[in-house]
């Protein structure tokens, strides 16, 4: 693939310094890779830090107070897409990047130190909150940055596929924050993954993040943003002007964002704590069903790059939609009553999930086309996705497993019919 790329890379910056396709993607991706890891790591080792971190005299309050500082941390990201969202279309889209994964690698850094209970008392909560916090912020301008910053690098008529890329990273960070849940309970005993092992995943995430600052670092500004940089007129009236694609960016993303959330990152959870599925089971079943979806996110980019982002997204929303209630029945106990129906709708949400990532570009002009995304995106990633994981449990408990599916149908309807009326943006011309 990069051979091929390559050449369009430099075409897609005139006058800038040729820049390898592969270099970019990667060194772009590895940020994003590590958002999704940090939240996938949190999901998965949280039954075990609750119980370390919180009273452990009250194990139901302990799992919800770590889902609540899960959800606190979303609240901030709204307030992060909107300051890393106006410094990426005033500064530049690579000071961003460096910025944004060095917050998150931080707050991984700060989990992986969070003192228990025992040893703290409610400080290790404090602590907890604060790294959340500081990830939250992060986490705002990372991906609408990174997902900008390619949109503008990549070849129009291959803008579908480079941005297919940018959930590729995701989920294969979301894949070794699993496949670090699989590795671990087969070499560590429950006690031991309560004392210290959950530690582990969350060192080798801030590890990870001073790799993607040193990859980042070699990245070149777009050519789209500096073409621009001199004529910008000021972001709020532009903005204003642009409210209609802010809530089109809305719509899109409350469906895909909290199904994603039940068949990606809790379906383990849910499957061990409701259908007694024994962990490792889920734990594979979900893996294999995440690479799945890693292997079918190019095509829906491809697909879309042909046929247009408009049916790409109508098939993405619609089809898990129709699918979810049988899907849902279909889990039991054993590895296929999960994985098939996970990997089923994981298939049809990365048509969805592959090209958001242009379409939110090609919706804005180049003056704010980061802030303009981000904002609205971090609002209805904190609003519905940050509250999901606490929503799945509670309404689970209060009410039943089906009454969660009926709100997240409503969700995948809403996006629907967004997607429904959205405009085409294929090959929009992205330097005004």
């Amino acid at each position: 693939m990069s051979t091929t790329a390559a050449s369009p890379a430099k075409a897609a910056n005139p006058g800038g310094p040729e820049v390898s396709s592969k270099k970019t993607l990667i060194n772009t991706g590895i940020g994003n890779a590590l958002e999704w890891y940090d939240w996938s790591i949190y999901a998965t080792f949280s039954i075990y830090f609750a119980r370390e971190i919180f009273n452990p005299a009250d194990p139901v309050a302990s799992i919800l107070g770590a889902m609540a500082i899960f959800a606190v941390g979303f609240i901030f990201r709204p307030i992060g897409g909107l300051f890393f969202g106006w410094m990426a279309d005033r500064v530049g889209r690579k000071a961003v990047l460096l910025t944004t994964v060095g917050g998150i690698a931080l707050g991984a850094l700060m989990i992986g130190l969070t003192p228990t209970f025992e040893t703290a008392g409610v400080f290790a909560a404090v602590m907890l909150l604060v790294a959340r916090l500081i990830q939250g912020l992060a986490y705002g301008g990372e991906m609408p940055t990174a997902q900008t910053y390619l949109a503008e690098m990549a070849p129009p008529e291959r803008r579908g596929l480079w941005s297919s890329m940018i959930y590729v990273s995701g989920t294969i960070g979301a894949c070794l924050g699993i496949f670090m849940g699989v590795i671990m309970n087969l070499f560590l005993s429950p006690e031991q993954m309560s004392e210290w092992g959950w530690r582990i995943p969350f060192f080798i995430g801030a590890l990870g993040g001073l790799w993607a600052l040193v990859g980042r670092s070699q990245l070149h500004e777009s050519e789209t943003f500096k073409t621009n940089k001199t004529k910008r007129p000021s972001i709020w009236p532009e903005f204003r002007r642009n409210w209609k694609s802010a809530f089109r960016v809305i719509g899109l993303t409350i469906g895909g964002t909290v199904c994603y959330y039940v068949w990606s990152v809790s379906a383990v959870q849910q499957a061990v704590v409701v259908h007694g599925m024994p962990q490792a089971t889920a734990l594979n079943a979900s893996l294999l069903a995440n690479v799945v979806l890693i292997i079918s996110l190019p095509f829906w980019g491809k697909f879309s790059d042909r046929f247009g982002r408009r049916p790409a997204l109508i098939i993405g929303n619609v089809v898990p939609l129709l699918l979810f209630f049988p899907m849902n029945a279909m889990v039991g106990q054993s590895f296929i009553s999960l994985f098939f129906p996970a990997a089923l709708i994981l298939i049809f949400m990365g048509a969805t999930l592959a090209n958001t990532p242009a379409v939110f570009a090609e919706l804005f002009p180049t003056s704010v086309r980061t802030v303009g995304v981000a904002f609205p995106y971090a609002v209805a990633v904190a609003i519905f996705g940050g509250t999901a994981p606490y929503l799945q449990n509670w309404i689970s408990t209060t009410y039943s497993v089906s009454a969660f599916s009926v709100y997240v149908c409503l969700l995948l309807l809403i996006s629907s019919v967004v997607a429904f009326f959205l405009p085409e943006t294929k090959g929009k011309d992205l330097r005004h």
